[in-house]
C-alpha cells in the first residue's frame, strides 16, 4: 500500500475548511440585531444576501471565505500537478504545511479583524508565495 503525501492530507484539511468557512456568515446573517437590515427590506424577508448590508464581521466572515477559495484553487491543483509528476520533496512538505497554517490565520484574522492592513495582506503574500513554491516543484520535477 502506498503513502498518503502530507501535502495531499493538508490539501484535505484545506478543502475541509473552505467547506466550513460559510458557517461564521451564516451564523452572522441568522443572527442580526434587530432593526439592523434596512427599513426598506420586505415584510418576512430577514435575511439580505447582500453582505455589506451586514455588520463588519460578518461582512469579513464573507470575504475571508472568498479570500480561501482564490487561493485554495491555484494551490489545490498546483499540488495535483506535483503528485502527477511525482515531485513532492521536504520543500512541498513544508510550503503546504506554512500554507495551511497562513490559510488558518487569515481566515481567524480577517474574521475577527485582528489582521488589519498591513498584516492580513502579508499573510495572503505569503500563501502567494507557497503557490509559487509549489509551481516551481512542478518544474524542477519535470526539467
Amino acid at each position: 500500500m502506498e503513502s498518503f503525501p502530507t501535502e495531499l492530507g493538508i490539501l484535505t484539511c484545506l478543502a475541509i475548511l473552505a467547506a466550513s468557512l460559510w458557517i461564521p456568515y451564516i451564523v452572522g446573517v441568522n443572527t442580526a440585531p434587530e432593526g439592523s437590515l434596512p427599513a426598506d427590506a420586505p415584510d418576512g424577508f430577514t435575511r439580505i444576501p447582500n453582505p455589506r448590508l451586514h455588520r463588519p464581521w460578518v461582512q469579513r466572515a464573507y470575504r475571508a471565505h472568498l479570500n480561501l477559495l482564490e487561493q485554495l484553487v491555484p494551490f489545490a491543483l498546483l499540488v495535483f500537478l506535483v503528485d502527477r509528476v511525482d515531485g513532492f520533496t521536504a520543500l512541498t512538505y513544508w510550503t503546504a504545511i506554512a500554507f495551511f497554517w497562513l490559510r488558518v490565520a487569515h481566515a481567524v484574522g480577517y474574521i475577527t479583524g485582528k489582521a488589519a492592513f498591513p498584516l492580513r495582506s502579508l499573510i495572503f503574500t505569503a500563501g502567494w508565495v507557497c503557490c509559487l513554491i509549489m509551481a516551481y516543484a512542478v518544474f524542477a520535477a519535470r526539467f
